[in-house]
């Protein structure tokens, strides 16, 4: 469990206070630094321009390098920054203009303007860290968004962000500054449940949302903009998912690639899970054909939080003369997810031993038997190269080397 809140010592602050934990005196310092004095148990001391700052963490832990938040009368602090991860989220808002039936984090009404704050975090991030950026719906805040993201770009170009939004705040006046942020700085996760309007708009439970983030997406389209599309598996789209595949790889090609999610368990989610999760383990299919049709269009798609607990990466830019024969390498990370069944690679080694891969009308068995494992990749041959070998090792008779 990562701790995100921490126990300090309340300070007598009249406004927020960004600082920076410093466990090493051989670094250059800046204003926003405190110096680790003293450590007991779970309670390390630091120093703040002559003021005591106790921060309460797990002893052995290090914190050197992270970026806290402290509040006026709150004792505790928000971690913003952890220095040992790449990856760090500000949540900017907590309201939101849609009632997602999964959603995990459910919308508040008020919000407090923490951006100022959340863009020195950013400048004092690590090299080369990304930088999530959550809701509610960051976009209800455009203006002063744009405007942190403006500003740690212009002084950080190492930094990265990744954006969640419903993009349905984006507006053709918005294409210049968008595309200023430029493509490889900024990630958009914009979630699409559905290609038919009326199922999207049930699922984040606002009418019209289909219809307004279409016209978002053209903005980012536009703005030259990278785009993750976001799908949670759900009970309510399930049988739309092949229709949502064909509809993302015909008009939605700019994506940079399509993430389909399971249900997580969590705010709504776990309100609505009677209704809303479907269990992929029991039936795949519909999933497997809208992950054919995508990848067979070139459109990259993993699938996370899926059960069994698989990370999908698929193979399927490689030429598929290349895949139907000869050998193939391929991380035993990955899995390969074609139309009907699957050929899996757990993560314990298991593996299934004989099965079929399903690509479009090609229909060819794959042998599994001679699997092997070797520093966490796997190879295999499929069973028309096996005969092949074997026809041509009987017509030219045994082996006499």
């Amino acid at each position: 469990m990562i701790d995100l809140r921490l126990k300090v010592d309340p300070l007598p602050l009249d406004v927020p206070l960004i600082i920076r934990l410093r466990e090493q005196t051989d670094v250059e310092l800046g204003p926003h630094d405190v110096v680790l004095l003293d450590e007991d148990g779970d309670r390390r001391e630091y120093d703040y321009n002559g003021f005591s700052v106790g921060v309460y963490t797990r002893s052995g832990e290090s914190m050197d390098g992270d970026v806290l938040l402290l509040l006026p009368g709150q004792p505790s602090a928000h971690r913003l920054i952890r220095a040992n991860s790449e990856h760090n989220t500000f949540l900017v808002t907590e309201q939101c203009d849609q009632l997602c039936v999964m959603c995990s984090q459910p919308p508040k009404k008020h919000h407090n303007d923490m951006f100022e704050h959340f863009a020195l975090a950013a400048l004092l991030a690590p090299q080369n860290s990304t930088i999530g950026i959550s809701g509610g719906e960051p976009l209800l805040h455009k203006h002063r968004l744009f405007e942190m993201l403006s500003v740690v770009i212009e002084t950080r170009p190492d930094i990265r962000f990744h954006i969640l939004t419903n993009a349905q705040h984006l507006e053709p006046s918005d294409i210049e500054c968008v595309a200023s942020f430029g493509r490889d700085r900024v990630l958009w996760g914009v979630p699409l449940y559905s290609a038919t309007p009326s199922v999207h708009d049930e699922i984040v439970g606002k009418v019209g949302a289909y219809k307004t983030l279409e016209q978002g997406l053209a903005v980012l389209l536009r703005a030259g903009a990278s785009v993750e599309l976001r799908t949670v598996v759900l009970q309510q789209n399930w049988n739309d998912l092949p229709a949502l595949s064909e509809f993302i790889s015909t008009r939605l090609g700019f994506i940079s690639f399509w993430a389909v999610m399971q249900l997580e368990r969590i705010g709504y989610g776990r309100m609505n899970w009677t209704s809303s999760f479907k269990d992929t383990s029991t039936d795949f299919d519909p999933l497997a054909r809208a992950i054919d049709i995508a990848s067979a269009r070139g459109i990259q798609a993993w699938l996370y939080n899926s059960r069994p607990a698989l990370f999908l990466r698929p193979i399927v830019r490689m030429p598929l003369q290349r895949f139907l024969t000869g050998n193939v390498s391929i991380s035993i990370f990955a899995i390969v997810v074609m139309h009907a069944k699957l050929v899996v690679v757990f993560f314990s080694g298991m593996i299934m031993p004989r099965g079929f891969l399903h690509w479009g009308h090609y229909e060819v068995a794959v042998i599994l038997d001679s699997v092997v494992l070797s520093g966490g990749v796997f190879s295999y041959e499929n069973d028309s190269d096996a005969n092949r070998r074997a026809r041509l090792q009987k017509k030219s008779g045994p082996n006499r080397s």
